[in-house]
């Protein structure tokens, strides 16, 4: 992917990100793939390869992220999105805490948002999350994907801010909101800033480690019933979500554990006045740019929703072989991915 910066504005204080997919998040073979934005932001993705573990060497028992900064906010809004929909909180890894803030200032040296690493440019530890995993100590054998970004705002935010933007940008990605959600056990948050145009321009980078049997009576959804705050529209994804022109809506990730498999039928997303809209159905065996594992589906709208507004969505499809349905209501905020 090149070094073009592509602009995904979020909320009014003039926070741009961008989106570049590479994979959904666990269970594939760690894989590669960059992007960057017109001096504003950016975003990546990557699976790990499969492996699973219950208890892994750097993990710590009560999160060590200093309080107040954008690792410990980031942290709490994560873990309150995934376990407010049936998945397990995450568990902080201080090796993969280390391997990610490498991986930002990485980001920052080379002003690229970017999975993997070239060998001999500035600031090298590896080439994709679970070599660079390893070089920090993470142990060998153990799934590890992540996500990646860079991102600029004409207004200096909160910590607190930029987590939620952080957050809610990869929550618009419809190849990047499976990765948050997935049966994972570890994490390790990390980011860099340096100032651009007198603000702050931040890199960041997460990582996900191990597997395990997290869903039950699956499959999950992510946003589910009573979710809100949701970005109402995505723009910008690096690969473009197939039958877009633009913006789309609010993504509806569909997850399992990383044995199963899961196809979408049908699905539609309404809101309380019945304007209705038929979403676009994304999995596996049907995806165009062979990112997302068999575990793991999205749909969503073609068209971006509206801020601040209750949607009701109805999806059907089989979970390995067997037919599921799902409804549920959630609610957007005023914040655009």
């Amino acid at each position: 992917m090149s070094n073009t910066r592509i602009k995904f504005a979020l909320a009014a204080a003039g926070l741009s990100i961008i989106l570049a997919a590479c994979g959904g998040g666990g269970g594939g073979g760690d894989s590669s793939g960059s992007s960057t934005s017109n001096n504003s932001s950016g975003s990546s993705s990557s699976t790990g390869s499969t492996g699973s573990s219950s208890s892994i060497s750097g993990d710590v028992a009560t999160a060590q992220y200093a309080s107040g900064s954008i690792e410990s906010a980031t942290f709490t809004r994560l873990n309150a999105a995934r376990t407010q929909c049936g998945l397990p909180a995450l568990v902080e890894n201080t090796y993969l805490d280390k391997s990610v803030v490498a991986h930002a200032n990485y980001e920052m040296a080379n002003s690229i948002a970017s999975d993997t690493e070239t060998a001999g440019t500035t600031g090298y530890t590896g080439i994709n999350y679970t070599t660079r995993a390893q070089v920090a100590g993470f142990p060998t054998g153990v799934s590890v994907g992540g996500v990646s970004t860079g991102f600029y705002t004409t207004a200096t935010l909160t910590n607190d801010g930029y987590a939620e933007q952080y957050i809610t940008g990869l929550e618009s990605g419809v190849y990047h909101v499976g990765v948050l959600m997935a049966p994972a056990v570890d994490v390790g948050i990390g980011s860099v800033s340096e100032t651009f145009n007198n603000f702050p321009e931040l890199w960041a980078s997460l990582a996900f480690g191990g597997s395990k049997t997290a869903v039950s009576n699956g499959p999950a959804t992510f946003p589910c019933q009573g979710s809100t705050d949701l970005p109402y529209s995505g723009t910008a994804e690096t690969p473009t979500p197939p039958n877009t022109s633009g913006t789309w809506g609010t993504p509806i990730a569909v997850i399992g554990n990383m044995s199963d498999t899961i196809t979408l039928t049908s699905g539609t997303i309404s809101d309380s006045s019945g304007n209705s809209q038929t979403m676009q159905l994304l999995y596996s065996t049907n995806d165009p740019n062979k990112e997302l594992p068999a575990y793991m589906a999205t749909a969503y709208p073609a068209a971006a929703l509206k801020p601040n507004t209750q949607y009701s969505v109805s999806i059907t499809g089989t979970y390995n072989g067997v037919s599921f349905s799902r409804a549920f209501t959630f609610t957007t905020g005023s914040i655009a991915g």
